[in-house]
């Protein structure tokens, strides 16, 4: 049991159900456990089956890495056609679950799921454009909370889904940056430019710079007259600034330095950015 359970990556996978609690509990007025219990069983089954059939897909790939090649298919803990049927069931389950609740929070998790699995995975090993591809499911959870709860895609969604999808940039260009010898020996391609290089760093500047009024946006929305329904204080919003202005340091610390350790400072800090900045939104609605 322990091999299927470290199949699904639940690290990864508990970072992105945090996302999708935070969306919900930001749309919602009255939390309903029914629903809930739908959207947290339904996406802890859709991220895990895509988690699984990523490393059906890339199982050769994973035997090549330091970081990877201890996962359950490499070591042959489990076939690779028993982790298959597993991923698909539990894919099925979780489209199932999150049907009950609507139907556009099961088309916007199958999408994701499929985006991440025939679209991202793949690429990975054949062009740098994978990492735009795959911002695309990573931004889905945070909205697909706030989905579940409206049944609809609005103004609000798109600001949770955009605040996702910039903060990828930086979180998995730094990761890549760190482990690119352990990346090369596979094929995989997911900084930029190919290199460690500047053209690498701006991006990640770039995407941290918009990062910044994005996260501040519904202050900015509020300013004029754009009604929304996901409000944030000028004290949250200075407190979601400041976090902001520290990825933008260290973003710019490795435009000017090109090192490795100011690359670890933005993965870590991205780690510790995304789940901050999510609580501080919480925290300004229900205070």
């Amino acid at each position: 049991m322990y091999n299927y359970i470290e199949l699904l990556k639940p690290r990864l996978s508990a970072t992105v159900i945090f996302s999708c609690l935070a969306g919900y509990l930001l749309a919602t007025t009255v939390i309903d456990v029914n629903l809930l219990c739908k959207l947290l069983i339904g996406g802890i089954a859709l991220v895990g089956a895509s988690n699984g059939l990523n490393q059906v897909y890339e199982v050769h790939i994973d035997g090549l890495m330091d970081r990877t090649k201890n996962r359950p298919l490499p070591t042959k803990r489990i076939t690779i056609s028993s982790a298959l049927i597993f991923s698909l069931i539990l894919g099925l389950i979780g489209i199932a679950f999150l049907s009950m609740i609507n139907l556009r929070c099961a088309f916007f998790g199958a999408l994701s799921a499929l985006i991440y699995t025939i679209g991202y995975t793949p690429l990975k090993t054949t062009t740098p454009i994978s990492g735009f591809i795959g911002a695309f499911p990573g931004a889905m959870p945070f909205m697909l909370g706030w989905v579940a709860v409206t049944n609809k895609f609005s103004l609000e969604t798109g600001v949770l889904f955009a605040i996702q999808f910039l903060w990828q940039f930086p979180h998995f260009w730094s990761i890549a940056w760190v482990r690119y010898e352990d990346y090369q020996k596979a094929g995989i391609q997911l900084l930029p430019s190919g290199y460690k290089d500047h053209k690498t760093a701006f991006q990640i500047v770039f995407y941290t710079f918009w990062l910044l009024p994005i996260s501040i946006s519904p202050i900015l929305l509020d300013l004029i007259s754009i009604n929304s329904s996901l409000d944030l204080s000028y004290i949250g919003g200075g407190v979601v600034l400041v976090f902001g202005l520290v990825f933008l340091y260290l973003s710019f610390q490795l435009l000017k330095t090109k090192r490795n350790v100011d690359a670890k400072k933005i993965m870590i800090w991205s780690l510790v950015y995304l789940p901050v900045i999510q609580i501080i939104y919480i925290i300004d609605k229900y205070i």
